[in-house]
């Protein structure tokens, strides 16, 4: 029983399956409107997912989910290899979280309750928000750049055209936290058209840290 199999719990249900052996399920949780479901749908198939590569040197082939695992994490982390893919090459305005260090599951839940939010939030008005996190104990030079007054903090940047981003008021005393309350009143901020945002300096984004195979910093 396909119900069964699929373990659908509720209707109307939409679950994709991808993969050199299908062996990947994703299962739609956004409004069930035509626009946020051309959005979903787009992000596998413009990148080719399911694809098969080459492994360098010879090696074994990889689907692309293996070589680019950003494409199908709820919330990527934002680096030199998945930049292109995730924020500065596509639509929309990117949502970057900042912390120190690596995310945790609780943070990852908290953003990807957010998304779903906002994606609801302006599936009519045809925008759409890309979310992010970056490790700022890694990235130092965007660290920088963004000069969060506390960490975590979250950043909402523009990468069209003139590259800008508006960033997390955490007040003058730091009262207000990066926490999910402190990010949805930044994008209520910036949907509503009150946020300032602030140019990137000689419009040239900060050096990438160069890491190692396994996603570390490498040492200088």
């Amino acid at each position: 029983d396909l119900v069964q199999r699929f373990k659908v719990k509720k209707f109307p249900t939409i679950i994709m399956q991808r993969g050199a052996k299908a062996e990947v399920k994703e299962t739609y949780s956004g409004e069930m409107k035509f626009l946020p479901l051309k959005d979903w749908v787009g992000v596998f198939s413009e990148s080719g997912m399911g694809d098969k590569v080459a492994g360098g040197a010879g090696g074994k082939e990889e689907s692309i989910e293996e070589a680019k695992p950003w494409l199908v994490q709820e919330v990527p982390e934002l680096t030199a290899k998945s930049q292109a893919d995730i924020c500065f090459k596509g639509e929309g305005l990117c949502v970057i979280y900042l912390k120190d260090g690596e995310l945790s599951q609780a943070e990852t839940d908290m953003l990807t309750a957010l998304s779903k939010k906002f994606t609801s939030q302006l599936s009519d008005r045809g925008a759409k928000m890309k979310w992010m996190w970056m490790n700022l104990n890694v990235e130092t030079e965007f660290k920088t750049l963004f000069e969060p007054a506390q960490l975590p903090s979250a950043v909402v940047f523009n990468p069209h055209k003139r590259l800008r981003f508006t960033k997390l008021d955490h007040g003058e005393d730091n009262e207000i936290k990066g926490n999910e309350q402190g990010i949805s009143n930044l994008m209520d901020k910036v949907l509503g058209g009150d946020a300032r945002f602030k140019m990137v300096p000689g419009q040239k984004l900060p050096g990438w840290a160069k890491r190692d195979a396994a996603g570390k910093k490498a040492e200088l």
